[in-house]
């Protein structure tokens, strides 16, 4: 009954809303939290496409297949600056964070395969939403306060080798893991004690992923790519604790001091992901032009043990169109630095797959939808082949019908792709 309420009151927020964001929104209270989008900056600056685009230079955390067609070492790091305005039917207010998107490493094995491998975030929880309740003459009633924290994160590795001159097949192993902390704070007028509750759960899990690209070449240089890749059924398990405790603050240190304990509990289950295909088709020229469409989609996931799942929302099927592409007015240009910038767009609709009652009735449930439009810029650096790259996105999150929240956010992201040819050679002696 307590979760019910607390959330509720998390997700209606009809008197006030104070939010800071540390790491997600205040959606990410839900399951094991937001999930972070698996793409190089390069990629989300083009919408997140990606399962049918090859490219000798940039990884791809898409579709495995990618890495048969690395030609040079190459070492990857992303990072994220995201500026958040948070609004529901009578307020709002904004936040901002900072996150690392990646780390990875990528190389060629032989003429016709590649390797890469490297730690990103898979989902993401932060958010301290604060709600106040005041009766019709302006005086405190009620306060509840909503802190969240954590995530999970994978490390993976991926291999992808070119069968035939048109054919590229790929595979990729990745282990999940990681620690979700949610506690709320509960205070009401004329009482001396505050309640809170507390839960603390640990995420691990395997998963793997097959990929496959299909090129064929036109005339004038035309390359048309078909790719595929699906994220086989994997099993999650969800173990940690709950608690559920009665305090004050101390007068000398003001810090907590617990008094009662109503419970103190272990929670543990399974979280069963459905396979996830993503498919897509692109066409362009090498070093010149490329334009892709990417659609991805994946049934509801399972939840064993009711670890994740609440009474006022739920988790469906889940989808996601990416529409985008490149330009590069002159790769090789020696008289014009700005012709050598690739320029990327893209455009991004997402139905997140999560629902949420904020009338808590129990049939009135919301789909939570995300849209994003993307500008990039891929900006040469002196040492040959390397790059720096530049992500913004403006979207826009969930809506403020039925008693729920919308986000608007403009998202900076950043990228080092740094290429050589020379990291796994032998050095002669003179």
């Amino acid at each position: 009954m307590i979760k019910r309420i607390l959330i509720v009151v998390l997700v209606t927020i009809s008197t006030s809303l104070v939010a800071q964001r540390n790491s997600s929104s205040p959606y990410s209270f839900f399951g094991i939290g937001e999930d972070v989008s698996r793409t190089t900056v390069e990629q989300s600056s083009m919408g997140g496409i990606g399962v049918a685009l090859k490219d000798v230079n940039h990884l791809n955390f898409i579709n495995p297949a990618a890495n048969a067609d690395l030609r040079y070492a190459t070492y990857a790091l992303g990072g994220e600056l995201s500026l958040l305005n948070i609004s529901s039917s009578t307020s709002e207010d904004s936040g901002n964070t900072t996150s690392l998107r990646y780390i990875a490493l990528g190389f060629p094995i032989g003429k016709n395969a590649g390797f890469s491998a490297g730690l990103q975030p898979v989902s993401s929880v932060g958010y301290a939403v604060l709600n106040s309740i005041n009766d019709t003459n302006g005086d405190f009633l009620e306060a509840t306060r909503f802190n969240g924290n954590g995530g999970t994160s994978r490390i993976f590795g991926a291999f992808g080798i070119n069968v035939f001159d048109e054919l590229a097949l790929g595979v990729e192993a990745g282990f999940i893991f990681g620690t979700v902390e949610n506690n709320i704070s509960n205070q009401r007028a004329g009482v001396s004690l505050l309640t809170k509750y507390e839960k603390e759960t640990r995420v691990r899990g395997g998963q793997f992923k097959f990929g496959t690209q299909y090129k064929k070449k036109l005339k004038n240089d035309l390359e048309v790519v078909a790719g595929a890749a699906i994220q086989l059924e994997s099993e999650l398990s969800v173990s940690g604790a709950e608690r559920l405790y009665s305090f004050n603050f101390s007068a000398v240190t003001g810090q907590e001091e617990p008094r009662d304990t109503l419970y103190d509990r272990s929670v543990s289950g399974q979280l069963i992901n459905p396979v996830k295909t993503i498919m897509g088709v692109g066409i362009g020229k090498q070093n010149k032009w490329y334009a892709g469409i990417d659609y991805e989609f994946q049934d509801a996931f399972v939840n064993q043990g009711n670890v994740v799942q609440g009474s006022t929302y739920r988790f469906d099927s889940s989808n996601r169109l990416s529409l985008g592409g490149y330009y590069i007015p002159k790769v090789n240009s020696i008289s014009s630095y700005w012709e050598r910038i690739t320029y990327r767009a893209g455009l991004r609709f997402e139905n997140t797959g999560l629902l949420v009652d904020g009338t808590n009735s129990g049939t009135n449930f919301t789909q939570i939808d995300d849209f994003g439009i993307n500008l990039g810029f891929g900006l040469p650096m002196p040492r040959q082949l390397s790059s720096l790259n530049l992500g913004f996105e403006y979207g826009q999150k969930g809506t403020t019908d039925n008693n729920l929240i919308k986000e608007s956010y403009f998202n900076i992201r950043l990228s080092l792709s740094l290429n050589s040819n020379q990291w796994f050679k032998k050095r002669r002696i003179d």
